[in-house]
C-alpha cells in the first residue's frame, strides 16, 4: 500500500525531494559560515591585503624614480621573506594563501553569500573558483621561499609557459582567445564595482561605524578601479598572444605595470595604478575585519 501510495503521488515525492535538496544547501552553507572557514577566510585577506600593499608601495617608488619594481604577487613575496624574521612571516602569509584558497572554493561551491544560479550568479562564483585556483597556486612558491629554493623572477614567465601550452593544443589560439575575453569580463566587472560600490553589500556594515564605512568605500572604489585597469591589460595581453600565435605576448602583473610605465606620461599611469593596488590592500585589510561569511 505504501508503495503504491508513493507511485499515485509523484507530486508529494518530487516536494519532498526538493525539501530535502533544499535542507541539504542549508546545512551546507552553515557549515560554510563555521569557525572552520570563517577563520582562515579573514587571515586570507589580511594576507590578500599585504601582498597588494607590497606591489603597490614597490611600484609606487618605480613610478617616483626611488627604487622599487613592477612586481606580482610572488615578488611580494619574496620581498616580505627578505625582510628580518621573513621566514615566519612567509609562514603566516602561506597560512593565508591556504585560507583564501579555501574561502574562493567554499564561495564557488556551497553559496554562502546567496549568489544563485542565474547568468550574474554563475558568473561571480565563476570568478571566486579562478580567485580561489589562483591563489592557491601561490602556496607552493611559498613553500619554496621558506625553504629557501623560491624564484622571485616575476609571473609573466609563468603565464607565457601556460599560453605556450595552450597555444600548442588543437584549437588552441581560439582557446587562448575565449580566456582573455573572460578576463575582460573581469576587469569590466571590476570597473562595475568601482562605479557601483556594490561590494559594499558583502561587508557587515551594521558592526560599522560612519567613518569606517566611508574608508572602506573609498579604498573599495580606488583599489576595485585599479585592478579593473590591470585585468583588463592582462586580457588584452592574452588577446594579442591568440592572434599572433605567440605566448611572449602573454603578461602578468609585473608585465602590466610595466607596460603602463613605458607609455607616455608613464610614470604618471603606473603612480596612479599602483597607488590604487595599495588602496585595494587597504580595503582587503578592512574586509578581514568586517567581510561577512555567509547572507541568509
Amino acid at each position: 500500500m505504501e508503495v503504491g501510495a508513493r507511485m499515485s503521488n509523484p507530486g508529494a515525492t518530487a516536494e519532498r525531494a526538493k525539501d530535502k535538496a533544499k535542507q541539504t544547501a542549508q546545512t551546507a552553507k552553515l557549515a560554510a559560515a563555521g569557525p572552520w572557514v570563517e577563520v582562515p577566510a579573514r587571515l586570507g585577506y589580511a594576507v590578500r591585503g599585504v601582498l597588494y600593499i607590497t606591489v603597490g608601495l614597490l611600484a609606487v617608488q618605480v613610478a617616483i624614480g626611488d627604487g622599487g619594481a613592477t612586481t606580482d604577487k610572488q615578488g611580494a613575496i619574496a620581498a616580505i621573506g627578505a625582510q628580518p624574521y621573513g621566514k615566519i612571516l612567509l609562514i603566516v602569509v602561506l597560512l593565508g594563501l591556504a585560507g583564501y584558497s579555501l574561502w574562493g572554493l567554499v564561495r564557488a561551491i556551497l553559496d554562502p553569500l546567496n549568489r544563485g544560479t542565474d547568468p550574474k550568479g554563475i558568473a561571480q562564483r565563476i570568478g571566486y573558483l579562478i580567485s580561489g585556483l589562483s591563489y592557491g597556486s601561490l602556496i607552493l612558491p611559498t613553500a619554496r621561499f621558506i625553504m629557501g629554493a623560491g624564484d622571485s623572477g616575476g609571473q609573466s614567465k609563468g603565464t607565457q609557459d601556460m599560453t605556450a601550452t595552450l597555444l600548442a593544443q588543437p584549437f588552441g589560439p581560439w582557446l587562448v582567445g575565449v580566456l582573455g575575453l573572460i578576463s575582460m569580463g573581469g576587469g569590466l566587472g571590476q570597473v562595475y564595482l568601482a562605479m557601483t560600490a556594490d561590494f559594499k553589500k558583502d561587508l557587515n556594515l551594521g558592526e560599522m561605524s560612519d567613518g569606517e564605512v566611508k574608508m572602506a568605500v573609498r579604498a573599495g572604489r580606488f583599489g576595485h578601479a585599479a585592478r579593473g585597469v590591470v585585468f583588463s591589460l592582462l586580457a588584452l595581453f592574452l588577446v594579442q598572444a591568440a592572434l599572433h600565435v605567440d605566448p611572449k605576448e602573454a603578461k602578468g602583473l609585473d608585465g602590466a605595470l610595466l607596460t603602463l610605465a613605458q607609455q607616455p606620461y608613464g610614470p604618471w599611469l603606473l603612480g596612479i595604478v599602483a597607488l590604487g593596488l595599495a588602496s585595494f590592500g587597504v580595503y582587503s585589510l578592512l574586509s578581514a575585519r568586517w567581510i561577512r561569511v555567509s547572507r541568509p
